[in-house]
C-alpha cells in the first residue's frame, strides 16, 4: 500500500498547488495534519451560502 501524498490531499481539497506543500519547513506529516485540520473551501462557501439564504428569508417573513 502506498503513503498518502499531500500534493494529492491539496488537490483534493480544491486547493491551489502548494498552498501547503511549498511552505518551507513544513515536514510531510506537518503538510497532512494542516490540510486534514482544513476545511474544504466548497464546504465553506456552501455554508455561507445557505446562511445568507437563510438569513434573507428570516428578514422577508
Amino acid at each position: 500500500m502506498g503513503r498518502l501524498s499531500p500534493p494529492f490531499v491539496e488537490w483534493l481539497m480544491g486547493l491551489p498547488a502548494g498552498h501547503v506543500t511549498d511552505v518551507p519547513g513544513l515536514s510531510r506529516t506537518a503538510q497532512l495534519k494542516a490540510l486534514g485540520n482544513g476545511v474544504v473551501p466548497q464546504q465553506a462557501t456552501a455554508a455561507l451560502h445557505a446562511l445568507m439564504n437563510a438569513d434573507e428569508a428570516a428578514a422577508a417573513a
